[in-house]
């Protein structure tokens, strides 16, 4: 099995995302010790934005061909200014490539990598979620669904909220995450 570990938060070590993503890379590795782990950080080296080239040529496109390659793929993302890093988009655009990761059909767009798993980790500063009175200004959460759902893709997410609300939310919410990670299901560990 394989596994594309990203990283995208700007925070570095301080990363709450970065955190969280590492502790499912581990639960995985512990569960599947033969696991073969590829590791890209967006922040330490961010890809430009996309260009007509990279479209017109899938062959040489890294990120799409890591992408294809890999039966999990772990994300470690940060909510920024209500949605993703922007080295993330950047990645991302590299991977939704019309003709490799989705097709249109005479009934719209069909994703074509079903067979993939994908977990996010993602670290909110403030609370976004359901019933919060900001909920409707999350778009990471909301994006990155939407974009992997088109794709063929139902995402899993491990969230750490309110990060940004002092020290003991912060503990709180990253040590929560966590545990979510450790108890990932074995079953469905493998793509």
């Amino acid at each position: 099995m394989k596994l594309l570990h990203i990283d995208s938060s700007i925070q570095g070590a301080g990363s709450a995302s970065r955190a969280v993503s590492a502790a499912v890379t581990e639960r995985l590795r512990a569960e599947n010790p033969a696991i073969e782990i590829a590791y890209r950080d967006l922040a330490a080296q961010p890809l430009p934005h996309l260009t007509l080239d990279v479209l017109a040529d899938p062959a040489a496109n890294a990120e799409l061909q890591a992408f294809l390659a890999a039966d999990v793929v772990v994300i470690g993302a940060g909510l920024y200014n209500f949605s993703i890093p922007s080295q993330l988009k950047a990645w991302l655009d590299r991977v939704m490539i019309a003709g490799q990761t989705f097709s249109y059909g005479p009934e719209g767009p069909v994703g074509l990598v079903g067979g993939k798993r994908v977990i996010v980790a993602l670290a909110r500063g403030g609370l976004y979620g359901a019933g919060a009175p900001a909920a409707p200004l999350e778009h990471g959460e909301t994006y990155l669904g939407a974009a992997f759902g088109f794709i063929g893709i139902k995402p899993e997410f491990i969230i750490a909220e309110g990060v940004a609300l002092g020290d003991e939310a912060r503990t709180a919410a990253v040590d929560a995450a966590r545990v979510q990670a450790s108890n990932l299901a074995a079953s469905s560990l493998a793509a």
